[in-house]
């Protein structure tokens, strides 16, 4: 039997995402064709999508566990940014429908992509996001958060999601997350397949070997420059003596 993986993606569509709303609509429809890519490779596995935009006038569903092998690309009639964030009643709505119609066997991989912190739900608030979060992590789904123009670290420490990334608010920078968002996506999928659920633990980080990377590039230039410091000291401790041996 086939491995089910629901991919569901939140995407802010208000007013100040105008600015990115280019790099997102051509980076998200990349992200599409790098999952439909991910079961071409993965026969094992049968991947879906949900997508749902979302601003204080609108909470769109754009795809609904939509199989991947379907010719869909996301329109800018789909995307049209305005308005205020709702972001907690978006979370809210778009997971409990999921969570409704998925089973305890399958994999979920939820991310959210916003530009600015939650300023107009109606029908969630923070700590009832929270608790969800937290229920659903138990049951091995997978929550990441992408932000920019906000402490990302404290928001998504208040939703309970360990796994984050921050990004410049601009073209290049939106460009660059969603490159990145991608490839660790690819990287998801390869060790689901080699692993299966069992990667799924409460500590699991969707960014871990991103960060693993770049610990250990911080490493070795630490190393380099305590080097770069000996060998200082004994080019000074070589001159030292030479000058002490021209005053004798």
């Amino acid at each position: 039997m086939k491995q089910k993986v629901y991919n569901l993606i939140i995407l802010d569509e208000s007013g100040s995402m105008q600015m990115i709303a280019k790099q997102a609509v051509s980076g998200l429809n990349e992200t599409l064709q790098s999952i439909v890519a991910a079961q071409k490779e993965h026969e094992d596995q049968e991947q879906y999508v949900s997508f749902v935009t979302f601003n204080s006038t609108r909470i769109h569903t754009v795809m609904n566990r939509q199989k991947v092998d379907v010719d869909k690309e996301i329109k800018w009639d789909d995307f049209s940014p305005n308005s205020c964030t709702p972001l907690f009643d978006a979370m809210g709505q778009s997971i409990c429908e999921l969570r409704n119609n998925v089973g305890n066997d399958d994999v979920i991989l939820v991310t959210i992509i916003t530009d600015g912190m939650e300023n107009a739900s109606k029908e969630y608030d923070g700590m009832a996001i929270k608790r969800l979060v937290s229920d659903l992590k138990e049951k091995g789904w997978v929550f990441v958060y992408i932000g920019t123009n906000q402490d990302v670290d404290a928001v998504a420490d208040s939703m309970g999601i360990r796994s984050r990334r921050s990004f410049e608010y601009s073209d290049t920078g939106a460009a660059d997350m969603l490159c990145e968002e991608r490839s660790r996506r690819r990287n998801f999928y390869g060790k689901l397949a080699s692993h299966g659920k069992a990667i799924l633990c409460d500590d699991f980080d969707f960014f871990e070997d991103d960060r693993k990377e770049k610990q250990k590039d911080k490493k070795v230039e630490t190393t380099k420059e305590f080097e770069k410091c000996d060998e200082s000291k004994e080019v000074s401790g070589f001159f030292g003596k030479i000058k002490k041996l021209i005053q004798v």
